[in-house]
């Protein structure tokens, strides 16, 4: 049997700021609001999300024999994430600015596995980083670490929605599980529903990724465009002004430090780049996900409906 306590030990010695253990389960709630969503054709343009719907929502569905789900997460607020100057037309999601998160969260995640597999050398499992129908948001509030915010977004109280998350799925029962968290939550706030510039948040906590600006710059593109207010790849509108946000504190782990500055680029400085120099510049980043040429059409888009 796994013990909660030396679990949460050695994902902080692995580097993570919180860490959660809760059993796994069919989220029969979540599913169901999440089936909800579909059918409304709000996924837009994320055929993807349509798949395995099943296995998103319960855990046993993904790794035979599981048991204990242990959600992990690491602050990777930086100065980006507070706000661009008036007037930016090249922003750039804060956490795109850093290494790619799945390469570090996973290597943080093996690391922690092989500690209790020198503990339990039976253990079975399987490590998690955003790439697998897993319902990641859902599961880290059954591990106590946060509440599902206006925004959609995991909210914790400690370090905001600036987190990465990071789950294994174990196949042996744990000593003891978190709960979530009784009290919490965002109250009447709508700070990040009333910033949305495209009105993409809605009122019950889910994302029209139709509207959604981190959708138009990132994933396939839809057909019918939005403007992108100087957001080229990703967006953290809804996140810059969340008061929670605001008081968190920066991160601490340097596997989060920024690469560059987006800041400090202007659009004609992106589109003068070469594959190359993106490659050299950018090649260790999420920005590879769409690539220099998806970017420069994104500024291309901006350029078009200035006046």
């Amino acid at each position: 049997m796994l013990v909660r306590q030396t679990i949460k030990k050695l994902a902080a010695e692995a580097g993570f700021d919180l860490c959660g253990v809760a059993p796994c389960r069919h989220l029969a709630d979540s599913e169901r609001r999440f089936r909800a969503w579909l059918a409304e054709g709000r996924q837009a343009s994320l055929g993807y999300m349509e798949r395995n719907a099943e296995k998103r929502f319960d855990p046993r569905l993904l790794v035979e024999g599981a048991r204990t789900a242990v959600v992990c997460a690491v602050g990777y607020k930086n100065r980006t994430g507070e706000g661009y100057p008036a007037g930016h037309r090249a922003k750039v999601a804060s956490y795109a600015c850093n290494r790619d998160y799945h390469t570090t969260i996973r290597e943080m995640l093996l690391r922690l596995f092989d500690g209790l597999r020198a503990l339990h050398p039976q253990l079975g499992g399987r490590a998690f980083v955003d790439t697998a129908p897993l319902a990641e948001k859902q599961l880290a509030v059954e591990a106590g670490l946060g509440w599902i915010g206006q925004q959609s977004l995991l909210v914790t109280p400690r370090l905001g929605t600036y987190v990465l998350l990071g789950e294994l799925l174990l196949c042996d029962e744990a000593d003891s599980y978190d709960a979530p968290l009784a009290g919490a939550g965002c109250g009447n706030c709508r700070v990040c529903v009333d910033s949305c510039p495209t009105g993409a948040v809605g009122p019950d906590r889910t994302i029209d990724a139709g509207r959604c600006i981190s959708c138009h710059t990132i994933e396939r593109e839809p057909a019918a465009g939005v403007d992108l207010h100087g957001w080229i790849f990703g967006c953290d509108e809804c996140q810059s002004r969340c008061p929670y946000n605001r008081r968190a504190p920066l991160h601490v782990h340097p596997a989060f430090d920024p690469l560059f500055d987006p800041a400090a680029m202007t659009p004609d400085e992106w589109l003068g780049l070469t594959d190359g120099e993106f490659d050299r510049r950018f090649g260790a980043t999420p920005l590879t996900r769409s690539g220099r040429e998806r970017i420069c059409r994104n500024i291309g888009k901006e350029k078009k409906r200035l006046p």
